[in-house]
Parts: structure tokens; C-alpha cells; sequence
């Protein structure tokens, strides 16, 4: 099980990628179809903004995890 602060790096490590990525996105679906092309693109955003959100959550854990007022659940 990766800590915290690791998932932190790697899921700001993605998202950079996905951000740099964004410009030459246009470029590699230049060759589909219109509707193969939105949707590529579309995919892209959804994949960004999902990464965006578990940034945000896994930075929030973190902070609650220092501040100590997380308490980790029991697994089943």
C-alpha cells in the first residue's frame, strides 16, 4: 500500500502529463472522424478532471491525517 504523500506524487505526476499532453492531443486524433475526435477528447477532459478530484481528495486526507483528526476505518 502506497502512503499518502506517494499516491500525491504520482497523481500530480499524471496530471502534469495530461495537461502537457492537451495541445498535442488535437495532433494525434487529427486523422478520426469528427465524432471519434470529440470523443477522444472528451475522454482526455473526463480523465483530467477525475484526476484533478482525487488530487484534491487525496490532499484533503492528508492534511486531516496530519492535523490528526483522520481515524482509518476497520476493514471487514
Amino acid at each position: 500500500m502506497l502512503t499518502i504523500s506517494a499516491r500525491i506524487d504520482r497523481t500530480q505526476r499524471l496530471l502534469k502529463m495530461l495537461e502537457e499532453d492537451e495541445p498535442l492531443l488535437a495532433t494525434r486524433v487529427a486523422d478520426l472522424t469528427a465524432d471519434h475526435q470529440q470523443s477522444a477528447k472528451d475522454f482526455a477532459a473526463r480523465l483530467t478532471a477525475h484526476a484533478r478530484a482525487e488530487l484534491e481528495k487525496l490532499i484533503l486526507q492528508n492534511s486531516l491525517w496530519e492535523a490528526g483528526e483522520f481515524v482509518p476505518e476497520a476493514a471487514d
